[in-house]
């Protein structure tokens, strides 16, 4: 009897990550952040809460600034719904011109 369903002789290739490596936090660098952020999934039931969302912000922030992860745009985070500053300059058309 073989260990092999169907007798075939086959390799599995696995597949990369999209973004590339994500590292262990061996020096434990993000480990609050990273609770924080799974005690309040735990609260919400892992609902997409604001609140929680704010420390996945955090918890990511913390991998960046620590090369834990590569630097990446908020918005291909899937943090682009934040609140504009009101003071944030206002972008205009391509054409409409300042006076």
């Amino acid at each position: 009897m073989s260990a092999n369903p169907g007798n075939k002789l086959s390799s599995w290739n696995p597949t990369p990550p999209q973004r590339g490596a994500f590292p262990l936090d061996h020096f434990g660098d993000c480990t609050e952040p990273m609770k924080k952020y799974m005690e309040c999934l735990k609260l919400v039931k892992n609902d997409n809460a604001p609140n929680c969302r704010q420390l996945a912000k955090k918890y990511l922030d913390c991998r960046m600034n620590n090369e834990l992860m590569d630097r990446v745009p908020w918005e291909d985070l899937g943090f682009n719904d934040e609140p504009k500053r009101k003071d944030a300059p206002v972008k205009q058309d391509a054409g409409t011109k300042e006076n």
